[in-house]
């Protein structure tokens, strides 16, 4: 069996790998993908689903659109004690880095958690820091609310009484069109079309693993957010707020909608998946997470795209 078969059927009997590292994602987001394996005798300790991708005779490793991490992924054993845990995810990831094909070009987001930053430096990687806001859900709904900034909650608390909450995948299109509005505002173009994201959307619904929640003001759209999950976490993947009305509050009450149903689902942590962007940052830290940093690995060694990126930049 070949490792990328072999991962495919440890996806459906692991219960911790990431949504954007399963299988069925990949297969939506990249033109071709494998995975490294990192064993202990016949335990699996680790894995690294990766793109596969080359441009004349480029070999390229970069996160694909839509998709917000990749990376490595690290099974600790049930009984690894905390002052163990570094230790063991360096030995596991410095063993999947053995087993990565070599390429030219790397720029690859890696998911929150991982700190084997020196690592990655030992492998002639520069490692660009990024952050989002994990919400951890441990706590009920009433301390998660009093958590937020008095402004945020209260704007929750107004958009309540006036806008309704609906779920429908058909909304998809004006998702797309208050993006792209919101883009072209700041003189920047869509780097997906329509067709991708809906690619995107049917993929997870076919997977149970996202849902689309529209904040509606009579028959006036207000703002929507699309959510998507693994057994784990919930991730805040994308959301859009109708220009016409601008609504904080609409969006401020999505938000705490999407937090809620991640709880009833049993999941440990909501992604903000936050921005540098000091608006929209502060915008995410007003919920009550906490800020959490994760990397991008970057490598060219390319001349031809270091020229390309001279010339397009």
């Amino acid at each position: 069996m070949s490792d990328k078969n072999f991962y495919i059927k440890l996806c459906r009997e692991k219960n911790d790998i990431p949504v954007f590292m399963q299988p069925w994602w990949l297969d939506m987001v990249c033109h071709s993908w494998d995975v490294a394996i990192a064993r202990k005798g016949d335990i699996v300790t680790g894995v690294w689903a990766y793109p596969v991708e080359q441009k004349l005779w480029i070999r390229f490793r970069r996160t694909p659109v839509l998709t917000p991490y990749l990376g490595p992924h690290v099974f600790f054993p049930a009984d690894v004690k905390d002052s163990k845990r570094d230790s063991f995810e360096h030995e596991v990831i410095a063993e999947l880095m053995k087993k990565l094909p070599s390429v030219q070009v790397w720029h690859l987001a890696i998911q929150p958690g991982i700190k084997q930053v020196g690592l990655f430096k030992q492998h002639k990687l520069r490692a660009q820091v990024q952050q989002t806001f994990l919400l951890e859900l441990n706590d009920d709904e009433e301390t998660l609310l009093s958590n937020m900034k008095d402004t945020t909650r209260r704007n929750v608390r107004l958009a309540e009484k006036e806008v309704e909450i609906s779920q429908s995948p058909d909304y998809l299109k004006d998702l797309y069109k208050f993006q792209k509005y919101t883009l072209a505002k700041k003189g920047k173009k869509m780097p997906y079309t329509l067709s991708d994201i809906k690619r995107i959307m049917d993929g997870c619904i076919a997977n149970d693993a996202c849902s689309l929640w529209v904040a509606k003001s009579g028959k006036k759209i207000q703002a929507i957010v699309w959510q998507v999950w693994d057994n784990k976490r919930s991730y805040y993947f994308m959301g859009g707020q109708n220009p016409e009305t601008n609504s904080y509050k609409a969006m401020s009450l999505l938000l705490w909608h999407t937090i809620k149903e991640a709880k009833k689902r049993g999941h440990t942590i909501f992604d903000l998946e936050g921005s540098m962007d000091e608006g929209v940052e502060r915008f995410y830290r007003n919920f009550g997470g906490e800020r959490a940093l994760y990397v991008i690995l970057n490598k060219n060694d390319s001349i031809v795209w270091k020229l390309k990126r001279m010339i397009f930049k």
